[in-house]
């Protein structure tokens, strides 16, 4: 009985029973890269590439267009102004701790900032990068 107060008092304030860690995030990604590159190892220094490059192929330059060149800090969207969290998850812990909220946001950044869908290799690489800050 006091195990289901305990869960209802997680789930009335918030808290998300079932977060995952941003190394977990990062191990299910890195698997989904390997099985489309069998041997696949993320690499944070092709994250950091991916996150600084200004690619310029999507609506937006660069990662850094909305995200400031420092993902530790606070950004702001190019076009709607609304402020953004920082990205690292140093520096938010809500950062990388859902799958669907991880995938919707790379959905949406991809296209923005690449013009198209990442791949499950850049995915993983851009994750390790994060972890790392």
């Amino acid at each position: 009985m006091n195990k289901f107060f305990v869960i209802l008092a997680f789930f009335v304030a918030g808290f998300p029973v079932w977060a995952s860690t941003p190394g977990q995030i990062f191990e299910q990604l890195n698997r989904a890269a390997r099985e489309v590159a069998p041997g696949f190892s993320a690499s944070a220094q092709r994250g950091e590439a991916l996150f600084r490059a200004k690619l310029g192929t999507g609506e937006a330059e660069s990662c850094m267009t909305c995200h400031t060149p420092d993902a530790r800090r606070a950004g702001q969207h190019f076009r709607t102004n609304k402020l953004i969290e920082p990205l690292a998850p140093s520096a938010n812990q809500a950062r990388f701790t859902d799958m669907a909220h991880v995938e919707k946001w790379f959905r949406r950044n991809c296209r923005e900032v690449l013009g198209r869908t990442c791949t499950a290799q850049e995915k993983a690489d851009f994750v390790a990068y994060m972890k790392l800050l």
